[in-house]
């Protein structure tokens, strides 16, 4: 890999996510053998996780090596330490650190004084690992990533992001439906577009869901409210109310459609039950995916070559 750390899913390009989704279906195919026997990875976290602490924790363990969480009680990081303090000392005990933040700012300062790579699990602006867990399921489920039509409904956030990114990169065509005031910001959606224009994709903005979901093979929603965002609660849910991903949705999309989403899920809300306990819902393909990608990337950056 090109990059030493992942902070952005803008830090690989198309040859380098296609190595990491075929060494992730390998994975999940064939088994893993302990590639990273001796090797430490800390999970520093300061949200609470299901899938990123448990997906990380055991791909670890399947490649053989250590995994170690470190809760924003127990690290403090910016409150009881400086962050640059914490990155310094963990890399001379761990080889790397996937980091789960509050802020871009905060992974960055983690990967300049680390010493060791550094993997955004998530922060405000990107989910990079989330990417690559839904390019892997998406190609599961369609005949190859270049071409394919994917529709995004709701907020334009770091889930979102990291998407247009990726699916820019991949030669994908992305189409995202937002309310006004809450689409992807323009700085990536300025770096995606570029990517797009190069990849043969493209990254469409529309207001009307219907007209987004038109000809989407994958439809993808994401929380209308996410942590630290509680005190927009009702805006929030005045303001996304049209885009809820229903029934009703779903008539006005191909007959194939699939629809996607990160997970946790707010059961009617950016969607309904009824959606996600039918067979168009893969985002439980989603999660598992997580794992495998995970594994594939930790393999590529800390292995000792390709296997």
């Amino acid at each position: 890999m090109r990059a030493r750390h992942l902070l952005s899913i803008a830090d690989l390009d198309a040859d380098e996510i296609t190595e990491i989704l075929d060494r992730a279906a390998r994975f999940k195919r064939e088994g893993s053998p302990p590639l990273l026997a001796g090797k430490t990875l800390a999970l520093v976290f300061e949200k609470p996780s299901l899938r990123t602490r448990v997906s990380f924790h055991v791909a670890m363990k399947r490649l053989g090596g250590d995994c170690l969480y470190l809760s924003q009680q127990e690290v403090g990081l910016g409150v009881r330490e400086a962050v640059k303090d914490v990155a310094r000392v963990l890399g001379r005990y761990v080889d790397a650190i996937a980091a789960r933040t509050m802020t871009q700012r905060t992974v960055e300062e983690l990967a300049q004084y680390a010493g060791v790579p550094v993997i955004n699990a998530l922060s405000d602006t990107e989910h990079p690992c989330q990417a690559l867990a839904d390019l892997l399921t998406m190609r599961e489920h369609s005949e190859g990533l270049p071409g394919t039509r994917v529709a995004f409904i709701g907020d334009g956030n770091n889930v979102a992001a990291s998407l247009a990114l990726a699916c820019a990169t991949m030669g994908m065509r992305l189409t995202l439906a937002s309310p006004p005031g809450y689409g992807v910001p323009e700085a990536a959606l300025a770096l995606a577009r570029e990517r797009a224009a190069r990849s043969g994709g493209a990254v469409r903005l529309v207001r009307d869901p219907a007209e987004a979901v038109t000809d989407a093979q994958f439809i993808y929603t994401d929380v209308w409210v996410s942590m630290g965002q509680e005190e927009e609660t009702a805006a929030r849910r005045e303001a996304f109310a049209p885009y809820r991903v229903d029934r009703a949705l779903l008539a006005r999309a191909p007959a194939g459609a699939k629809v996607m989403h990160d997970l946790p899920a707010h059961r009617g809300e950016e969607i309904t039950d009824d959606v996600i306990e039918s067979s168009q819902f893969i985002g439980f393909d989603q999660a598992e995916n997580r794992l495998h990608a995970q594994q594939a990337l930790l393999a590529i950056m800390l292995g000792e070559g390709r296997t």
